[in-house]
């Protein structure tokens, strides 16, 4: 893995996070103290509405909207239908023999309310700390995918059983449950893991605690912050420096690290410039081309971005490249290019669901195979899952992203007021034809004095000008004076018709 830095912006307000490999952003993370994300927050929640028709129920978590929680999610019997010996056949207990209206649950937010959808639920509580996810609802130990090599994964599951074994002997009842390794426990000592699975433990004894003494709707335990989380998630052994431009965070997260994360703290360093840090290192200029529907790409070429409510398309342009010996080489390059430019943009936007790629048509077939490899490849260094088919019958590229959170333009951004997200607006002509027809069709209903049009100041001038020929035969025909007002306020479609 390239060797990286990563950049944190602190406010009250909001914190920003950029991830920057070899002078490139490839991640943005950003979070709003009023907006901060539900994703890892335990909840004791009230089931509201049991749906037996979509075997799912909405839980009352103290949120405006009900949250989602699918039968799967629950932790009554085998998981996700399987019985203990991993077969798939066995069918799940339906959720209506094992929920009731106004029952109370302990469950998990495991992807944030989206766009109208309420948060999506489960009752199978995972706690994440440095090295390990606890799992008091399982019994299994597990390894992350991430750890590739056989006898290694074979040792650490190993080394866990014999820690969990004296783990349960030392403790009680609470000593149960299971645990995933993470990818940084590849090199954890036994001490090292001995500690996270005793804090595991405690967070999740408290969680038991507070789920007897509260109200439903509770908020029992909060996963860490974007701060915090930088250590916990974000920082790898590529990581060289941690810069954040707060002293206050900057001693906070040194005391987090000193007690989760002891060999990170020597990579935080507080960035004391009078430049604001993101300025500094041009990541404020990398936000704003981020929300941007074209990307441009160094040989010349472009991509074309849209996220639609269904999915997202990626459009690639050869633009303005010309340099390779023939076209079936250039296509070739733009696309190789356009395969990793994608890959980083989809991190940085955090797009995610169904991706649609449109790649310029390639009649070679190890052309297309070439470029494929280059787009999974790239795609391998995703923190988050995707998955990637071969080129379809139209040429195009179909791909999944998880998605776990809003995308940025989605956090950043609402819906145009003038043009409702359509992107376009009528032109000054249209909008002035319609106001026309609204005149006669006003005319043939009432019998004002006078027909006033308010319309913005573009509109007016056309009606003033180019259009003064109709407006005055209208005028003439309807046999009532028509008067114009310019309104700045109002958007490129916006008219009012007034009957005085």
């Amino acid at each position: 893995m390239p060797a990286q830095d990563i950049l944190i912006n602190w406010a009250p307000q909001e914190t920003r996070v950029a991830i920057v490999e070899n002078g490139a952003v490839q991640e943005l993370h950003i979070e709003r103290t009023l907006e901060r994300g539900l994703v890892g927050n335990v909840y004791l929640g009230k089931v509201v509405r049991v749906l037996p028709g979509m075997q799912s129920a909405f839980i009352d978590i103290g949120m405006e909207r009900a949250a989602f929680l699918h039968v799967a999610d629950l932790n009554n019997g085998p998981p996700h239908g399987q019985s203990k010996d991993g077969r798939s056949d066995v069918p799940l207990v339906p959720i209506e023999r094992q929920v009731f209206e106004g029952q109370t649950l302990t469950v998990q937010v495991i992807k944030d309310a989206i766009g109208t959808k309420g948060a999506r639920l489960s009752a199978q509580i995972s706690v994440a700390g440095r090295m390990l996810v606890f799992l008091p609802h399982d019994k299994h130990i597990g390894i992350s995918q991430k750890i590739g090599s056989h006898e290694l994964r074979e040792q650490l599951r190993t080394r866990m059983q014999a820690l969990t074994a004296i783990d349960s002997k030392d403790g009680g009842k609470d000593n149960g449950g299971g645990f995933i390794l993470r990818t940084n426990a590849e090199e954890a000592s036994d001490a090292e893991l001995a500690e996270d699975i005793a804090y595991l433990r405690r967070t999740w004894a408290l969680i038991r605690e507070r789920a007897q003494s509260r109200p439903a709707g509770s908020l029992l335990h909060q996963d860490l912050s974007l701060v915090e989380r930088v250590l916990r998630d974000l920082t790898v052994e590529a990581t060289q420096t941690i810069r954040i431009d707060s002293q206050l965070q900057c001693d906070a997260l040194k005391a987090f690290g000193e007690t989760f994360m002891p060999g990170a703290v020597a990579k935080l360093d507080h960035y004391r410039g009078e430049r604001p840090i993101f300025d500094l290192f041009g990541i404020e200029e990398e936000l704003t081309r981020a929300l941007a529907r074209r990307v441009d790409l160094k040989s010349g070429g472009y991509l074309i971005i849209d996220q639609t409510e269904a999915l997202t398309t990626v459009d690639v342009n050869t633009g303005g490249f010309v340099g390779a010996r023939n076209f079936e080489d250039t296509i070739f390059k733009t696309n190789l290019e356009a395969a990793g430019a994608m890959a980083r943009q989809l991190r940085l936007r955090n797009l995610g669901g169904i991706i649609v790629a449109d790649f310029i048509d390639m009649a070679r077939e190890d052309h297309q195979q070439a470029v494929l490899a280059e787009l999974r490849k790239q795609l391998a260094r995703d923190r988050t899952r995707t998955t990637v088919s071969g080129f379809t019958q139209l040429g195009l590229v179909e791909m999944t992203r998880k998605r776990t959170r809003e995308s940025l333009a989605h956090m950043l951004c609402e819906t145009c007021p003038t043009c409702q997200g359509r992107g376009e607006v009528k032109t000054a002509r249209s909008v002035c034809y319609d106001i026309l027809r609204e005149i006669l069709r006003e005319a043939r209903q009432f019998a004002p004095k006078e027909f006033r049009v308010v319309a913005s100041a573009a509109v007016i001038e056309m009606l003033l000008d180019e259009e003064s020929v109709h407006l005055a035969g209208l005028s003439e025909f309807i046999g009532r004076k028509i008067s114009l007002s310019a309104e700045p306020t109002m958007n490129p479609e916006q008219y009012d018709i007034v009957l005085l």
